[in-house]
């Protein structure tokens, strides 16, 4: 039996639709940072939220709590730089219903580790103890972020053009998404055997980007599209930032998929489509670059790979 994300319980189309009603009142939010002027200056304030998600869970079951933190502060600062964001400061916000001062004070190392591998500070948050609301032993996890950028010198995704270079850069596991489906799939016996691959960090990207963004943008914009492969992975995160009639081409092939990105499929007989709507299959980040800086681009990373090209066509993303 084929097992789904939305099987799993998480039914991204449902968000996505939430998102399209509050935007016909909120048109401004859906972008993967919030953008806020700061009125008599040339720069841009730009806020992200986010959680860890039940990734949370397997951290439970093998009571490991030193890493989650590093994965709250990264699903927010990757957000912001997919605008060119440099990130600022960071907050967060812990709840459980009986507090255990150790295993907290191991969540916010991690937190303060990712604030530092982001170049942000971290200057406040809140511990929130519910008695009766969450299980003994657990807890959860939210994030801010703020970040600045000068004005004008936004990656929105609008100067995409068709010939652009998909360059993908690697991530280091599941990253935070996708942990309900791979709980779906695996027992705690698995889930236990494979903790220290899905337990892994999820990337910062931030000091590499940036130092990318500053050497190709400069003088004209050579990076026109980021993108942070998230929820609705390869499918919903990069057709978030095309413009209309832009239509992106994955080639999957491009790149070595992980084993534990196929563990998950195989054990699942998760559908192809869906398992690269849930899961980053290797690549946490892509970058859209004008085709004559392409490969300048992918060797400033280390591990990066061209895994596609934009074409003409119906907004949207193909995977071949």
């Amino acid at each position: 039996m084929s097992i789904t994300y939305k099987g799993a319980g998480v039914n991204i189309d449902a968000g996505n639709d939430l998102v399209k009603r509050l935007k016909k009142k909120l048109p401004k939010i859906g972008d993967f940072g919030g953008l806020f002027p700061i009125n008599g200056t040339k720069y841009n304030l730009v806020s992200s939220t986010d959680g860890v998600g039940t990734k949370l869970k397997l951290a439970f079951l093998v009571n490991k709590h030193d890493t989650v933190g590093i994965d709250l502060v990264a699903m927010n600062v990757n957000d912001l730089i997919c605008v060119g964001a440099k990130p600022l400061f960071f907050l967060d916000y812990f709840a459980c219903g009986k507090l255990n001062v150790g295993q907290a004070q191991q969540v916010i190392k991690g937190i303060a580790k990712g604030c530092e591998l982001s170049g942000s500070s971290l200057i406040g948050g809140e511990t929130a103890e519910m008695p009766g609301f969450y299980k003994d032993g657990e807890y959860d996890l939210a994030g801010f972020s703020v970040g600045i950028i000068e004005k004008g010198k936004e990656i929105t995704g609008k100067k995409i053009n068709p010939g652009d270079v998909i360059i993908g850069l690697p991530s280091s596991g599941p990253h935070s998404n996708g942990y309900s489906l791979i709980r779906k799939v695996f027992s705690d016996e698995e889930l236990k055997k494979y903790s220290k691959q899905l337990l892994a960090p999820t990337k910062i990207y931030v000091k590499e980007v940036l130092a990318a963004l500053a050497k190709f943008n400069s003088k004209s914009q050579n990076i026109v599209g980021i993108a942070h492969i998230t929820g609705g992975s390869f499918y919903d995160k990069i057709a978030r930032i095309l413009p209309e009639n832009i239509r992106v081409v994955i080639e999957k092939k491009s790149w070595k998929v992980s084993e534990i990105f196929k563990l998950v499929q195989e054990r699942g007989s998760v559908p192809e489509k869906d398992i690269y709507r849930t899961l980053n299959m290797g690549i946490g980040m892509i970058l859209i670059v004008r085709p004559d800086v392409a490969l300048q681009v992918k060797k400033f990373f280390k591990g990066a790979k061209a895994i596609g090209y934009v074409k003409k066509g119906d907004k949207g993303v193909e995977i071949i």
